[in-house]
């Protein structure tokens, strides 16, 4: 009767279940939720908001100088003559009005 060698017999098999292990966390490293690919999509996510910020920061510094020169402090009289022609829709006759 010949012996079965249990280490000869199994050996192939755990290699090739190791090796499936391998493969399964090097794709999860990839492709997984929290992998590269999640990683640069992450960093491009965060290019266009910082984008975004910049505008809106902008866009707030104008609002607050408009803001500040109308304070009945520091009155900007073009500026407060401007807006109440603006807002009223109104010109003098000697005036060109171009709308935009």
């Amino acid at each position: 009767m010949s012996r079965i060698d249990w280490k000869q017999a199994f050996a192939p098999g755990a290699y090739v279940l190791l090796l499936a292990i391998a493969l399964i966390f090097a794709h999860s490293a990839l492709e997984g939720q929290r992998g590269l690919r999640a990683l640069h999509v992450a960093r491009a996510e965060i290019v266009a908001l910082e984008v975004e910020l910049a505008e809106a920061e902008a866009e707030r510094q104008e609002v607050a100088n408009l803001v500040r020169r109308l304070n009945p402090d520091f009155l900007d009289l073009d500026l407060l003559d401007e807006r109440a022609r603006d807002v009223l829709g109104v010109a003098r006759r000697d005036e060109l009005v171009i709308r935009r």
